[in-house]
């Protein structure tokens, strides 16, 4: 005898339809689906973990580019602002040799004419040295160490030979002299 009792009746006919033992092997596939899905979600998490570190480091990046473009940016500002300050300008014209201009005269639309013009007078004692005159990058001093010497090449020397410099005036027609080209030697050669 069995250990079961039988069924009969409305017992029975449930009990076909549950079967006796439940299969191990149904429960299997959906461990298996569980896990895998349970894996894949850590996988994903770990990879979307890795992007977001990667570019948190690009964006740190960048930011560390943007504020030295910034920087420099504002130095290079600065430098525009102290080369057309009204003050630079008129020293940077007076050892150019310019001087200011004289009273001005003012045409009206019907062709008149207002005001009595008079011509630039210059002090030949104000005229600078021609030898004298630097670049405006020498004349300004940098913020940051190292780059208020004046840059290397043409600029940073006065020109060769002597140059003519007469006063202009009321009828002066003088033609300017060409230098003198220069013999120079380079060190080392």
């Amino acid at each position: 005898m069995s250990g079961k009792p039988e069924l009969r009746g409305r017992a029975a006919r449930l009990a076909r339809l549950f079967p006796a033992k439940r299969a191990q092997a149904a429960r299997t596939p959906f461990v298996l689906l569980v896990v895998l899905l349970l894996g894949g979600g850590l996988i994903g998490l770990l990879v979307l973990n890795s992007a977001l570190s990667e570019g948190a480091f690009d964006l740190d990046d960048l930011q560390k580019d943007t504020k030295n473009l910034t920087d420099e940016e504002q130095a290079l500002q600065r430098d525009i602002d102290s080369y057309s300050a009204p003050d630079a300008l008129q020293r940077r014209a007076r050892e150019l040799g310019m001087v200011p201009g004289g009273d001005p005269a003012f045409l009206d639309p019907d062709g008149t004419v207002n005001g009595v013009p008079s011509p630039a007078q210059a002090d030949p004692s104000s005229l600078p040295d021609p030898a004298d005159v630097l670049p405006p990058e020498v004349l300004t001093t940098s913020p940051y160490p190292g780059q208020g010497a004046p840059p290397p090449g043409p600029l940073a020397t006065p020109p060769a030979g002597p140059v003519d410099v007469q006063p202009a005036g009321p009828g002066a027609t003088a033609a300017p002299t060409a230098p003198q080209p220069a013999t120079t030697t380079t060190p080392g050669r």
